[in-house]
């Protein structure tokens, strides 16, 4: 997974938005302006950071050496997972899926409708 990659899957998803607001080193990726993940993109090797459910947080940390506490951000709701090829593509991805929806599940009804009519 590249940088290029990730940053598709992430602005692919419904209502996602792209920004800097901790300067240019990390690409902050929103919806209805409720963070997602970000990717700490001039790290070597990348790092992204996203929401995990408390104790999915934790097994991934188990099985996973790529995964530790979230980089700067509530340590048992947020992962960052180090993009070094350990992890298959595709669980990276289930990750971020269910990063997205947990944050749209905490969204208000009217922030979810308003989303539903971007889709």
């Amino acid at each position: 997974m590249n940088l290029d990659n990730l940053e598709e899957i992430l602005i692919s998803k419904n209502g996602s938005i792209k920004e800097y607001p901790f300067g240019d080193q990390a690409m902050v990726f929103k919806v209805m302006n409720k963070m997602f993940g970000f990717i700490m993109w001039e790290k070597s090797p990348l790092q992204i950071v996203i929401k995990s459910d408390p104790e999915d947080a934790i097994g991934y940390r188990e099985i996973y050496d790529c995964v530790t506490e979230g980089y700067y951000m509530n340590k048992k709701h947020w992962i960052t997972i180090t993009i070094d090829g350990t992890m298959k593509d595709e669980i990276l991805i289930d990750m971020i899926n269910e990063s997205y929806n947990l944050v749209v599940a905490k969204l208000t009804k009217k922030e979810r409708n308003e989303l539903s009519l971007r889709g």
